[in-house]
């Protein structure tokens, strides 16, 4: 099984990998990290994308930009 975005990583190393992960933190630890690993990618897309946290503020920003170019 190779999978296109981890090369030629098979199977066993990925297993490998995931007990590596699970000696090292825990199982308790895992959905938390995993949480905090979404929020990152999550964080960095809206970046990537330039989006505002709160829609709201971006809608009365593009108002404001609209009413002071009248």
């Amino acid at each position: 099984m190779t999978l296109l975005f981890i090369g030629g990583l098979g199977l066993p190393e990925i297993l490998v990998i995931v007990l590596v992960i699970l000696l090292l933190f825990g199982g308790k630890k895992i959905p938390e990290l995993m949480k905090g690993i979404g929020k990152g990618v999550r964080s960095f897309k809206d970046g990537m994308n330039g989006v505002d946290d709160k829609p709201e503020d971006k809608a009365e920003a593009d108002k404001a930009n609209t009413e002071d170019k009248k």
